[in-house]
């Protein structure tokens, strides 16, 4: 579904990414792991087309690299940043409506796969809150919006960055069962994470980066028996 190919990224003149290749297949979790700097956000970024990049980066076998992001999302690709990047003014139900995309790809007839009725039992506590301006919103229910506002655009693929960032040990569990949610709906999810328990918990598929280039791509039994790669590039 998506394929990565020798992809090149830069901020100015820092060469960034060095040569990255995976996939992400239909219908699985794949986690992208590695310290702070690795390069595992600037690369969701450079999918998203908000940093340049150099190599190939195909989705549904069509090249994507040096699109709008925009663009990139309605092929249907949705992206939930580490900053979240909620609109703090408007009520949680409103910033649900923004993410809402009409003609959703969801059906036959064209009905979305989400609704907000989804949002809402998936996150009962947003529920709860739906009238209340975003900006007040904790830490945690701030991501839960942010991860169902995206899901309203109908994604086929959703690139999750650092979902479990700060939030307390109930919330990481939330968080947890709305991606096996995902996956039991059908969706590919590549998922930028530190925490290694979560990911290796939900994921299909685990690759490690280091210095902007991927070194270790296996199953996460295959993670959790590899001391050396653990050791090396993910423990503190």
């Amino acid at each position: 579904m998506l394929k990565l190919d020798q992809l090149h990224a830069f901020y100015g003149k820092s060469h960034v990414l060095h040569g990255v290749s995976f996939d992400v297949p239909p219908g699985e979790i794949v986690a992208l792991l590695g310290r702070n700097g690795s390069g595992r956000s600037t690369t969701v970024k450079t999918i998203m087309g908000l940093v340049e990049g150099k190599g190939s980066i195909r989705w549904k076998d069509q090249e994507i690299l040096d699109r709008k992001a925009f663009e990139i999302a309605h092929l249907g690709i949705g992206y939930v940043p580490e900053n979240r990047d909620i609109f703090p003014k408007l009520t949680v139900h409103q910033n649900l409506m923004l993410g809402e995309k009409k003609g959703g790809r969801g059906s036959d007839k064209g009905q979305p796969r989400w609704s907000f009725d989804d949002m809402y039992r998936l996150f009962p506590r947003l529920k709860e809150r739906q009238h209340t301006e975003a900006g007040v919103l904790s830490g945690g229910e701030q991501q839960m919006l942010t991860l169902c506002r995206t899901l309203m655009g109908d994604p086929e693929l959703i690139m999750i960055d650092e979902p479990t960032e700060g939030l307390a040990p109930k919330i990481v569990e939330l968080v947890a069962e709305y991606l096996r949610e995902l996956k039991r709906r059908g969706l590919s999810v590549l998922l930028v994470e530190q925490k290694l328990t979560i990911a290796l918990e939900v994921a299909d598929r685990c690759l490690v980066m280091g210095h902007g280039r991927i070194v270790f791509e296996g199953t996460p039994t295959e993670l959790r028996a590899n001391g050396y790669i653990r050791k090396e590039w993910l423990e503190v």
